[in-house]
């Protein structure tokens, strides 16, 4: 029999639908029921794609002895931390602050106002590894709340008051110096060995990777020599290893140990839109063939039939063998299946290339496939592309891992921005094609007109229908910021009008008090604290996001309200990104283009190789924003006065407020 969760949008919650846990959607109809029942709030918090979750749920939430537990003592909350950012975000704080490490699942115990006194991640079905089964948690909990009331108010208030404070952040100002010493900073957690920071498990750092090559285009210092190595020894490292599927393309979501070999399967999206740019960004032939290979899997694998970009694929699948799910059974290969696909000359030979072993570099003598060293050979090159087709084929006839196709509107925003540098840096305008659409998707479903004349965004949709879920600031400033570079890549102004008035409603209702931004608008459902996290993760935090937006507004319009926003912003994320550049990436890259200019650069003229050439080198300018038409435009003011230069494609640059002389040739750029 179905619960609560029969008639929801999430993929996620859909999974859960036929548990016999009697779960509700978060709402204040669970909580009205935990009044009435004098019960607490059991809050379980996870996403499609998560194999950890998957194991909760098959052990526990599908058991008819645990639920019925579960449903006596408790009511049970199921949120997806896709669709509700903001409902994870303050209960994830809330689980760092009472066990030292967050994780998904996420297991928190509420009062009737929201407030939390337990909180952990997963716990198994027995005692394990040192670890309580959930059933003694759950007994404990019980016997906690109707028999030691006091001490539960009492953890409850001194979490409501963490979260509360939490929200308070020391300004400063970001300077030069303070990206000189971040860049010192990282290159003391930098891995020399295998690249990457710290040890296992190891995350993609795409949006520190970003500040770093950004930090590189300066003149040389041992700073910028650092920055330099750290950039290309990671990015080369991620690309080789186990962690990049090396048939299809695309990006797992992290390595479970230090040299990238070993990936935890399921493959996001908001991972691989950032990739695709970063790796286009790079200029050379291993980036451009990186980039090329993960906006194909993109365009093949995460597009909706309405033309936006599902959220992730699973970590798990069927195994062949036996049909019981297994994390990376769809990825993985032994010798003898290379052999069986291949022959055994090529197969042997496949199995060197991709370092596929006896003994297994995965589990259950599996292994994932690594590509260390690129064949330089022509013939050798030609044997590998042979290969990978055939392997990919052969991988295709394989049960395929679950796809959570909702389409997130930040996450989108994203894709929309990888796609449009990969497009332009590689020349395939199949890919800015694909970018428009998801804009254009976007447009219709996820933007709401208000009565100010801005507009509001909706997170989430699924088969072309919105859902009713409010967007939080991330979804502001990575849609913004998308919109922007279609601006840039298409020439339409359209874009420009809706990113303003995207970032119009953002400024109006996400800024705090000290210049800074909360995650939640503040017409948003209020929560046990407004959650305020500036700092990055696997994907741009708000605040950064909304900063890159601004910055790049202001680039194009000329609206100094734009610039003044973003520097009053950066000011309190000084602290930060002085004590853990790691999780202030994406914030100090868009200071680095901030403290640089930025460089406004506007390509005007008949359209032809010479323009494209002063374009494509523009836009190779790290951080740079550069719009290009045929003539001087009005509806775009960054175009407006351009000209020609006797009837030749011209290069109008200018930085920091100040423009120079109109150039004709690339190599007069910057």
């Amino acid at each position: 029999m179905a619960n609560r969760l029969r008639d929801a949008t999430s993929p996620y919650l859909l999974q859960h639908a036929d548990n016999p846990v009697h779960w509700w959607e978060w709402g204040p109809g669970a909580f009205a029921e935990a009044r009435e029942r004098n019960v607490p709030v059991l809050l379980s918090v996870g996403y499609a794609a998560c194999h950890w979750c998957h194991v909760m749920a098959h052990e526990s939430f599908e058991d008819d002895a645990t639920a019925a537990y579960m449903n006596e003592h408790f009511v049970n909350v199921k949120v997806d931390r896709e669709e509700r950012p903001d409902v994870d975000a303050v209960y994830m704080q809330a689980t760092t602050a009472m066990t030292g490490h967050g994780g998904w699942p996420m297991t928190v115990v509420l009062d009737h106002d929201g407030a939390p006194f337990f909180a952990g991640t997963y716990f198994p079905d027995r005692p394990r590894h040192g670890q309580p089964a959930f059933t003694q948690v759950l007994q404990a909990l019980t016997e906690a709340w109707q028999d030691r009331g006091e001490e539960v108010r009492r953890v409850a208030d001194q979490l409501r008051e963490h979260l509360a404070m939490s929200a308070q952040l020391p300004a400063g100002a970001v300077t030069a110096e303070l990206l000189d010493g971040a860049v010192a900073t990282l290159a003391e957690e930098f891995d020399p060995m295998a690249g990457g920071f710290g040890n296992a498990p190891k995350f993609p750092p795409t949006m520190v990777l970003e500040f770093l090559r950004r930090y590189a285009s300066g003149e040389e210092t041992e700073s910028v020599r650092q920055a330099k190595h750290m950039l290309a020894r990671t990015t080369a490292a991620m690309a080789g290893g186990g962690m990049y599927d090396q048939l299809g393309g695309g990006f797992a979501r992290y390595a479970v140990d230090r040299g990238w070999v070993v990936p935890h399967f399921e493959k996001m999206l908001y991972d691989n839109a950032q990739l695709v740019g970063l790796y286009a960004r790079l200029g050379t032939e291993p980036g451009d063939r990186i980039a090329r290979e993960t906006a194909d899997f993109l365009l093949r694998e995460l597009r909706t039939p309405e033309g936006g970009f599902a959220s992730a694929l699973d970590a798990d699948s069927p195994d062949p063998a036996t049909g019981k799910s297994v994390e990376g059974a769809f990825y993985a290969w032994t010798p003898a299946q290379l052999v069986e696909v291949l022959g055994e000359e090529r197969g042997q030979w496949a199995a060197g290339v991709f370092a596929v072993t006896e003994n297994g570099t995965f589990e259950h003598g599996m292994s994932t496939l690594q590509l260390r060293h690129y064949p330089v050979g022509a013939e050798d090159q030609g044997r590998l592309a042979d290969v990978r087709d055939r392997l990919l084929a052969a991988r295709a006839e394989r049960p395929r891992p679950g796809l959570d196709d909702k389409v997130v509107a930040a996450w989108n925003g994203l894709v929309i921005t990888g796609l449009c540098d990969a497009g332009l840096l590689l020349a395939d305008q199949q890919y800015v094609d694909a970018a428009v659409v998801a804009g254009e998707l976007l447009e219709r479903l996820h933007l709401v007109p208000t009565d100010t004349g801005d507009r509001s965004i909706l997170r989430v949709s699924r088969d072309g229908v919105a859902g009713s879920h409010a967007g939080v600031l991330e979804d502001y400033g990575c849609v913004a910021s998308g919109f922007l570079s279609l601006v840039q890549a298409t020439g339409d102004a359209k874009w420009l009008t809706l990113a303003t008035a995207v970032l119009d409603h953002a400024l109006a209702g996400f800024r705090a008090p000290d210049g800074g931004f909360f995650d939640t608008h503040a017409d948003a459902e209020a929560l046990v604290a407004r959650p305020r996290d500036p700092g990055d993760n696997a994907s741009p935090s708000g605040f950064s996001s909304m900063i890159h937006a601004l910055v790049t507004a202001h680039a194009l319009t000329g609206e100094g309200r734009y610039r003044d926003a973003a520097e009053e912003a950066l000011a309190t994320i000084a602290g930060l990104a002085e004590r853990a550049p790691r999780f202030a990436g994406w914030s100090l890259a868009a200071a680095h283009t901030m403290l640089a200019g930025p460089l406004e650069v506007a390509v005007v003229g008949p359209a032809g190789a010479e323009r494209d050439a002063l374009a494509d080198r523009a836009r190779r300018i790290p951080g740079a924003v550069v719009v290009v038409a045929d003539g001087p435009r009005d509806d775009v003011p960054l175009l407006v006065g351009r000209t020609p230069v006797d009837g030749r494609p011209a290069a109008y640059v200018c930085r920091g407020f100040v423009c120079e002389r109109p150039v004709t040739s690339p190599d007069k750029l910057p």
